[in-house]
């Protein structure tokens, strides 16, 4: 499960919610077939398909070091209709 980093919530991927599609920030080296067989058996739902791309990469400069920030896949997770994804816990 060290794959799947967090969930993504902006006004685009919670607009996606009402169409049962999930976005999530995964390890830049997982594909497809991983992530639908990790979010199937954590969550028991069913995955109809799922979208992903890279991020740009972003600079980051601290004093005269220069690098760039920690770089995540992100992926867009279609539900089959009436499963669903908790997002946030019930504590």
């Amino acid at each position: 499960m060290d794959q799947i980093k967090y969930p993504i919530l902006t006004e685009k991927t919670i607009g996606l919610l009402e169409k049962n599609q999930y976005s999530f920030n995964v390890d830049i080296n997982s594909n497809k077939t991983e992530i639908k067989k990790w979010i199937e058996l954590f969550f028991k739902v069913q995955v109809i398909s799922i979208n992903s791309h890279r991020l740009p990469k972003k600079k980051k400069k601290i004093g005269i070091i220069k690098g760039y920030a920690v770089q995540y896949k992100r992926m867009i997770i279609k539900l089959k209709s009436g499963y669903s994804i908790p997002l946030f816990s019930s504590k």
